[in-house]
């Protein structure tokens, strides 16, 4: 039997009908604040604030999805903040914009120090890589709500970016002729894996060895690409 995303339990037409429903919701806000123009919104790769000195302000939030079940699975936490700010950061860039500072949310089902400074270093180390300060963040502990046993979490975090008005990307001006490069991955990075822990882990366990892989969960767990020096640079 074929394994699809919505056998996996996602099934993305109906989020993209949610995300239609949210968008007209949110569009409602875009003009009540009088000292910012939003020039683009919903359905970007961020959100873009005109302000003032011909400059615009991104936003973007992102998480890391299921990659944190590998991470409790593996006991392995020194990574994952990698990816979360890689999710971040590699969107924003996107439409050109510089990536300037980042917070972070991470919710838990129980206070554990070490893991949480695990997770620290690994954002840490992804801003550092992006050249980005964190500036705040939130800690969140909902036993209630994060649920699984041992340490369970979930990790997500939002960047501000600044670009010059003249030099935003948003696809329009993309034509015959132009050329494209490609960048290489690091693997799956941070998508998909509701799928890839369906797929992979009926018949293996993040233990297991792959000839030429190595083991299951380690490549699962391999930080997502940072691009921002590569394509800013």
């Amino acid at each position: 039997m074929t394994l699809t995303y919505k056998k996996a339990g996602v099934d993305i037409s109906k989020i993209k009908q949610s995300q239609l429903a949210i968008g007209k919701l949110i569009a409602s806000t875009h003009k009540i604040q009088k000292k910012a123009k939003i020039t683009h919104g919903f359905g970007h790769y961020a959100g873009i604030v005109e302000i003032p000195g011909g400059k615009l302000l991104a936003t973007h939030t992102d998480g890391v999805g299921t990659k944190v079940v590998i991470a409790s699975m593996m006991k392995k936490y020194n990574t994952i903040g990698i990816d979360c700010v890689a999710m971040n950061v590699n969107d924003i860039i996107c439409i050109g914009a510089t990536p300037i500072s980042f917070v972070d949310y991470i919710a838990a089902n129980k206070n554990d120090q070490e893991i949480f400074k695990k997770i620290v270093e690994g954002l840490v180390t992804g801003a550092k890589e992006s050249a980005m300060p964190i500036v705040g963040g939130e800690t969140a502990i909902m036993p209630d709500v994060i649920e699984g046993k041992g340490f369970a979490f979930d990790l997500a975090g939002m960047v501000v970016g600044l670009v010059e008005k003249k030099e935003v990307v948003l696809g329009n001006k993309i034509k015959e002729g132009d050329v494209i490069i490609g960048a290489n991955s690091s693997g799956i990075h941070s998508n998909g894996y509701s799928l890839a822990r369906k797929a992979l882990l009926r018949k293996y366990s993040v233990n297991d060895k792959v000839k030429g892989v190595g083991k299951i969960g380690d490549t699962l767990l391999k930080p997502t690409q940072i691009y921002t020096k590569p394509v800013l640079e």
